[in-house]
């Protein structure tokens, strides 16, 4: 039986996974021949390896990445899962919602859409703002006309929008007290750039079949159980990801561990720094 007090992460594009083609394919060279079918690998692009170019490679290749990984490394039993903005499509699969290769499909097809929809209108991108709260980075964001897209822990905050903004709001920041970062992304995600994605995910998802959760799905745009995936998960383009908020509700929940089923170590990260006194395991 799951255990009501662990609840499972499941990373989001955060995650370099460049070099993890040949490790991967040696745990599920079934999942690594779909990624290369999906996102173009077999016409001679390799989505590992060009995970740092473009969206449209990244996001299968982290979900195949992490579903292989879940499907037959060691780890604990879950009461819940939790995804961080693409990590949801791989917990909605670690739940059962989804199956394996819809999951990777559907990356891919978001992977895609989220680069198209970057491409139109200014050039946009996202800024990690550091040291200050949430209220204080929105205060910041609404002065540019920027979009706070990531509240990921407690002094670890992500605004969106256009490049010309964002670097009106990075030159600003020192002197409120706050250190930017440029993300490399390739647009602005989790912001109404994203709206012209909407449509074509939302067709992508009404394609498959949506199985009952087998494991609560929580989700990092409400941080409350996830009703209604479909919806969910077309909603995320554009809205903020609340996963600071989401570890918290956890935690009134009952859940006292959690499990970061990686790769890398972001999310144990933001675990740390949002709940000290929660223990926190890896893949």
């Amino acid at each position: 039986m799951p255990s009501p007090t662990t609840a499972a992460l499941f990373p989001g594009q955060g995650t370099d996974v460049a070099g993890l083609r040949e490790e991967t394919a040696g745990l599920r060279p079934d999942l690594v021949l779909l990624l290369d079918d999906v996102a173009g690998a077999g016409a001679g692009a390799d989505a590992f390896a060009r995970s740092t170019e473009s969206t449209r490679f990244a996001q299968p290749a982290i979900v195949c990445v992490t579903l292989s990984r879940w499907s037959v490394l060691p780890h604990p039993a879950a009461g819940a899962v939790l995804g961080h903005s693409l990590g949801e499509i791989t917990a909605l699969a670690a739940a059962g919602v989804l199956t394996e290769g819809d999951a990777i499909r559907l990356a891919a097809r978001r992977g895609a859409l989220m680069d198209e929809a970057g491409a139109v209108g200014d050039p946009g991108g996202m800024t990690a703002l550091l040291k200050g709260s949430v209220d204080e980075v929105a205060a910041l964001a609404a002065r540019h006309g920027l979009t706070v897209a990531n509240d990921n822990a407690p002094g670890q905050v992500v605004v969106s929008g256009s490049l010309r903004r964002l670097e009106a709001l990075e030159a600003d920041a020192p002197g409120a007290g706050l250190r930017a970062i440029r993300l490399a992304v390739s647009g602005a995600f989790h912001s109404p750039a994203m709206a012209p994605a909407r449509e074509a995910f939302a067709e992508a998802i009404a394609a498959v079949e949506l199985a009952p959760a087998s494991i609560p799905v929580w989700s990092s745009i409400s941080a409350s159980p996830m009703h209604d995936p479909a919806t969910a998960l077309v909603d995320a383009l554009e809205r903020p990801v609340l996963f600071r908020e989401s570890l918290l509700a956890l935690r009134e929940a009952g859940i006292s561990a959690f499990f970061d089923a990686g790769p890398g170590d972001v999310l144990s990260g933001m675990v740390r720094r949002t709940l000290p006194d929660r223990a926190t395991t890896h893949a």
